[in-house]
């Protein structure tokens, strides 16, 4: 795999994450804002996995397009 490739992988990735970034706070969101009702507790585990995914997927975009920049 070229440069280019990997830069437009890590690209993909970071968009990737932006899409869960948004989907994780709204998801959050929403099931802090229904606490009397049973969202929470079927939504509060999924929002948490998905901000750990969301770090996770930021990373590995950053590495890969920092490896895509800066390696010889």
């Amino acid at each position: 795999m070229n440069k280019k490739q990997r830069l437009i992988k890590g690209l993909k990735i970071l968009g990737a994450a932006l899409v869960l970034l948004i989907v994780t706070t709204y998801v959050l969101t929403f099931a802090f804002i229904n606490k009397s009702v049973l969202p929470i507790y079927l939504l509060l585990p999924l929002g948490i996995i998905g901000v750990a995914t969301t770090i996770y997927t930021l990373f590995k975009g950053i590495k890969t397009v920092v490896s895509a920049l800066l390696d010889p």
